[in-house]
């Protein structure tokens, strides 16, 4: 049975219009009950995830298990994402099955099981996943006026933070890391397409046993800066001795099966951490959170020392 009207509950309704505004959740209303007329989908179901898209699963007569995800205009995201998964065409990455891009609308393979690598409890499982699906990935973008840069980022969060008054900590942290990565890319220049959020929940378990990559950023640099957010998400929540020397062996790691030097691998993280939680404080952070992200970015530091 089709899902004619599609109903929030109070609660995510209320999370999509605080994240995105109430003219937004009213194309969110429309475009689920047009666009399952047009491509034909049933069993509408909401991911409640509100960072840069409105997501369902869904099925398809034709396609079978699929994802419709709804893009806000005004973030842009939308548009790299599928201008990516584009150009990969199904390789490692998702497919895209239809799309209304002008209204920032795709359908994409649901990736079954679907399980994260998160889910994953051998770290060095974890980390043959990740290298794996690495080596051989990134390819030269066909149109690359059609997304962001690297540099773009780093230069954008940097000028951003350059106006904040209230968070001075963070903003030399910011500062540092531009100098950072304006040191590394000197030597590291290729202009690839990279992923861009390269980590645990964007890597989902296929039916064949086979990794399957979702949601990319789509932005364009060197190989090397889509290591660090993988990292990134092996902190977890505790700054403690144990998780530095975990961090540490992963560094060497990596090092070891991507042929990256261990030194530039921990200059990454540091750029991709300061970056993270600057990018947490343009979302609204508020000044009581700011302790915590500082002693984030403070142990990315640590760890360049090593």
């Amino acid at each position: 049975m089709k899902n004619k009207h599609y109903c929030f509950n109070q609660n995510e309704t209320e999370n999509i219009i605080n994240r995105f505004g109430i003219d937004f959740y009213k194309k969110v209303l429309r475009d689920v009950e047009g666009y399952a007329e047009k491509w034909s989908l049933t069993s509408i179901q909401f991911i409640p995830s509100y960072s840069a898209n409105i997501v369902f699963t869904c099925y398809s007569d034709r396609f079978g298990s699929v994802v419709l995800k709804i893009g806000n205009p005004s973030f842009g995201g939308i548009y790299t994402e599928f201008n990516t998964l584009c150009q990969y065409n199904g390789r490692r990455f998702c497919r895209v099955f239809a799309a209304d891009i002008e209204n920032g609308v795709i359908l994409e393979e649901c990736v079954q099981p679907g399980n994260p690598l998160r889910d994953e409890s051998s770290l060095d499982k974890r980390l043959s996943v990740f290298c794996s699906l690495y080596k051989g990935l990134h390819i030269s973008p066909a149109k690359s006026e059609l997304f962001p840069t690297y540099t773009d980022w780093v230069s954008r969060i940097t000028e951003y933070m350059n106006k904040r008054q209230d968070c001075k900590e963070l903003v030399l942290y910011m500062k540092k890391a531009k100098e950072i990565y304006l040191s590394v890319s000197a030597s590291y220049s290729q202009k690839m397409l990279l992923h861009g959020d390269f980590h645990h929940d964007n890597i989902l378990l296929g039916r064949d046993g086979e990794y399957i990559i979702i949601d990319p950023k789509g932005v364009i640099g060197d190989p090397l800066f889509d290591v660090p957010r993988f990292i990134l998400n092996e902190f977890g929540d505790e700054r403690t001795t144990e998780v530095y020397k975990t961090i540490n062996d992963i560094i060497c790691s990596l090092e070891k099966n991507l042929n990256i030097p261990n030194d530039v691998l921990r200059k990454c993280l540091f750029v991709e951490t300061a970056m993270g939680i600057c990018w947490c404080v343009e979302d609204g952070s508020t000044a009581e959170e700011y302790p915590s992200l500082i002693n984030d970015v403070a142990f990315a530091e640590s760890l360049l020392n090593t």
